[in-house]
């Protein structure tokens, strides 16, 4: 470092944490020394769209690795039902324990057996940490017994009887149990050493805000917005187009649980507004697009379909009012209601008039269609309140800008959730805002900036509104990463009957992600190498029961979107891809559904979880070799410039 005042600034700073030349030689040595530990465990899912139990069961197992570390430990010494048992001990501890525990006066035995497992892979998964890191993760109480049982040697003939004095203690005072689950849940945080979830949290399934828990509690992790998630996100912010879009979807999936449980938003002023307006509407177009109403009751299945239809109507009027005010979306074509003949009953969709399923819009006028009744207008101004004021929503929204991004790049891979928007010829689509175009790289980090200036931005500002506006983009919009499609043709689904009107061509990108060129041009627009990187994707389930294939271009592109949701299992045939990505490569994981697959002699079910290697390196990726080593890396620099300062007395 240069000898001018700003560095000599920095030094001096530096100089608190290291007060002498000794602090400064020891962290150098640590740090030196991190550089070349093996690379930590990446854990990628994408997907999850609510199913929190699905989401548990695949982090505690780390799609399979903890597996696979017992079998390499005692591969001679338990049977297969006894590495069976102390899998499922290390991923579901307070469970298992009910059920394994003896009840008889082998208890003890059965303890202190247990425990030597435990310790043992305990061991094997934090190798490749430096001993700090290991004091972070070890999780609860006992952290220093957990310790001392982890580095000591019970082998050695001085320590033996120390260390079965330990366990027999541990024992005898009635600890036992919650160390056997300190550990277990220690050994799940050190099999993945970064989590990474590459979109759509939300919807469809009925515990979002449970995951979102979940993962604020995670030690290590970051998220890649979908486009499921940034509705959330923009109704947090206030953006009402998304806040009828969330209530639309949840109504439609029956699924209120994570909008009125997990964030307190109340819906009656909507179900009071529509038994108003719908009261005499059976509303049987909004009933049969409704799923999973099998607990409901018949009055409870017309109020959720008079709700559903309400808050639809507003929802056309709430959009269209964004696309008059953003003419350089260009969606113009999606302004419907104006389309509409009343009196016959249809609208001119490509020059052809499609019967409407159903005629009756209560709240909608020839003369000024897209303007919502002072009625609508109360039930949105009362909604949006409520949704700002949810403050476990806006937890998650904040934990979701902090931790999240459109896209990332990590150790060489790019992880977007949904598509670069491409033209035909493989060149990257572009979308003027504010008089300029953006495309690729640039654009997708043009609209995060909006998304953050839409939440962030505290007064009721233009600058405000196009921040929000821009999120609901995000969510439909042709040129979204996030969508990839060239329209979303809700309406069309909703009232009219022909299925051609349904379809959602989707960007030529997921063509030509089939190319080998076109993803070593994606990868090399984000300044990665396209001959060792990847780019990770989810979005689109890949449909393995029509023997569709994960890997892309060759393997240069992985979708990792097989159905993680029950509702796409039926489609896709699997219950959903994970990938893992260790310091001997790249592993893709196969989830399939439970099925009996259990010990001899009690209820253990194994994880049904098959993996393939996809990328194997020939030599050990260490943590010099990553992001991370980059990082220590310019730390040390740092560090021995300001040793050299003390040496010189500069400082």
């Amino acid at each position: 470092m240069e000898r001018d005042p700003e560095n000599m600034r920095h030094l001096s700073y530096l100089t608190k944490e290291h007060p002498s030349q000794e602090a400064v030689a020891e962290a150098i040595i640590n740090l030196q020394a991190q550089l070349n530990l093996p690379k930590g465990t990446e854990h990628f899912i994408s997907d999850i769209h609510g199913e929190y139990e699905a989401f548990c069961k695949v982090v505690s197992h780390a799609s399979g690795a903890i597996k696979r570390k017992i079998a390499e430990i005692f591969n001679d010494t338990l049977s297969a039902a006894e590495k069976l048992e102390l899998g499922a001990l290390i991923y579901s501890p307070e469970k298992m324990l009910g059920i394994m525990l003896p009840i008889t006066d082998d208890r003890r035995q059965w303890y202190q057996r247990t425990l030597l497992h435990l310790i043992h892979v305990l061991r094997a998964v934090s190798s490749k940490y430096p001993r700090s890191k290991v004091q972070l993760l070890i999780e609860g109480r006992f952290e220093m017994l957990i310790e001392e049982l982890l580095y000591e040697n019970e082998q050695l003939t001085d320590k033996y009887e120390y260390y079965q004095s330990l366990l027999e203690t541990i024992i005898t005072t009635g600890q036992a149990k919650i160390i056997i689950i300190n550990m277990a849940k220690s050994i799940q945080c050190l099999a993945i050493d970064h989590l990474h979830i590459v979109g759509d949290i939300y919807d469809r399934g009925p515990a979002a805000h449970l995951i979102m828990n979940h993962l604020m509690a995670y030690h290590s992790a970051d998220i890649q917005w979908g486009n499921h998630d940034i509705l959330w996100m923009g109704a947090a912010g206030g953006s009402e187009a998304c806040i009828a879009n969330v209530i639309r979807i949840s109504l439609r999936h029956a699924n209120m649980e994570t909008l009125e449980n997990g964030y307190a938003v109340s819906l009656l002023p909507l179900a009071s507004f529509a038994i108003e307006t719908y009261g005499d509407d059976p509303c049987e177009v909004f009933r049969s697009q409704m799923f999973n109403q099998l607990d409901n009751s018949q009055g409870e299945q017309r109020l959720m379909a008079q709700m559903h239809k309400a808050i639809t109507i507003i929802q056309f009027k709430l959009e269209a009012q964004i696309i008059k005010r953003r003419s350089e979306y260009c969606l113009c074509d999606r302004l419907l209601y104006d389309k509409i003949d009343f009196d016959q009953g249809t609208i001119q969709i490509n020059k052809r008039a499609h019967p409407l399923l159903d005629k009756r819009f209560q709240t909608v006028t020839p003369e000024d269609p897209y303007t919502l009744t002072p009625a609508e207008q109360h039930v949105v101004a009362r909604l949006k309140t409520a949704f700002l004021n949810s403050d476990k929503l806006q937890q998650h929204t904040r934990f979701l800008f902090a931790k999240g991004s459109i896209y990332k790049t990590c150790n060489g891979n790019l992880l977007y959730h949904g598509c670069i928007p491409m033209n035909n010829d493989g060149s990257f689509m572009s979308l003027q805002i504010n008089n300029k175009n953006y495309a690729g790289k640039d654009l997708m980090e043009k609209m995060h900036r909006l998304a953050r200036q839409g939440f962030f931005t505290t007064d009721d500002s233009p600058k405000k509104q196009e921040g929000l506006d821009a999120m609901w983009y995000l969510w439909c919009g042709p040129c979204s990463s996030l969508f990839g499609k060239e329209k979303m043709t809700t309406f069309e689904q909703y009232f009219i009957a022909d299925k051609a009107t349904h379809k959602e061509p989707r960007n030529i990108y997921y063509t030509l992600r089939d190319d080998e060129g076109t993803v070593r041009q994606i990868l090399e627009a984000f300044a990665l190498n396209p001959d060792t990187g990847h780019v990770v994707n989810g979005h689109v389930p890949v449909i393995v029961k029509e023997k569709e294939s994960p890997l892309k271009a060759g393997g240069r592109l992985i979708v990792i979107d097989g159905g993680f949701a029950r509702a796409y299992q039926r489609k896709t045939g699997i219950a959903g891809y994970t990938l893992v990505f260790n310091s001997w490569g790249i592993l893709l994981a196969t989830h399939q559904q439970d099925e009996a697959n259990s010990s001899a002699d009690m209820e253990i079910h194994d994880i049904n979880c098959t993996t393939e290697i996809i990328e194997n390196q020939s030599r050990r990726i260490r943590i010099k070799d990553s992001d991370a080593g980059q990082e220590i890396q310019h730390r040390i620099d740092e560090l021995m410039a300001l040793k050299n300062a003390y040496q010189e007395g500069l400082v």
